[in-house]
């Protein structure tokens, strides 16, 4: 039987969306593509209709997981003033309901250090998503200039990243709670000082 291409896409997509969600909880190599196709409700042969490569189909993944997390974190921000749009961002990403769910969230803390040890095409394709993303933060900044907004978004995302990262570790404890709420005061303390810092020098100078 022949199927359309929109039929075709379709299937596509589903597989994509499927391999984003599991392979953000089980990690790059925690589940294999017989596993991930019948989870899509396919045969294992079929993958290769759809996919060149496994490389391929985990570089669609990640990059469908990055899309949606910045997608979620516009969705959040829409919902505040502009000035509180960062703080808003840095609260829901250093959540609980984060930390719990890593098939829904930030594949930074769920798969960065798996991808780090990927192939050159892998990992360009992660560079690439990160690099949107700080773009994304940036604009969330809009007190200071957009090269220092650059520098700030960068050591925040660091720092929620490093933090969720070590929530996981520590699972759903006292010290994983401890360790949210120190990164996440980390993270506003320099947002809110970094503005202060730059009035400063500006002062100086003049």
């Amino acid at each position: 039987m022949r199927y359309s291409r929109e039929h075709k896409q379709e299937t596509h997509d589903r597989i994509v969306k499927k391999a984003s969600v599991r392979l953000r909880e089980k990690g790059a190599h925690g589940i294999g593509v017989a596993d991930l196709m019948k989870e899509a409700g396919l045969t294992h042969g079929g993958f290769y209709a759809h996919f060149d490569s496994r490389e391929a189909l985990v570089i669609e993944a990640f990059a469908y997981a990055m899309d949606r997390s910045m997608e979620h974190w516009r969705k959040q921000s829409d919902q505040v003033a502009p000035e509180k749009q960062f703080a808003q961002m840095v609260e829901t990403y250093l959540s609980a309901l984060h930390r719990d769910n890593p098939g829904h969230g930030c594949s930074i803390p769920a798969l960065g250090a798996e991808i780090a040890r990927e192939s050159p095409k892998t990992r360009k394709a992660f560079a690439g998503k990160l690099d949107e993303m700080v773009e994304m933060m940036t604009d969330f900044i809009p007190n200071l200039p957009r090269k220092a907004a650059r520098k700030q978004a960068i050591a925040t995302l660091a720092t929620m990243a490093g933090t969720m990262l070590l929530a996981r570790i520590a699972g759903s404890s006292e010290l994983s709670d401890e360790v949210l709420k120190a990164g996440k005061d980390s993270a506003l303390d320099g947002a809110r000082r970094e503005p202060k810092v730059m009035a400063a020098k500006k002062a100086k100078q003049n």
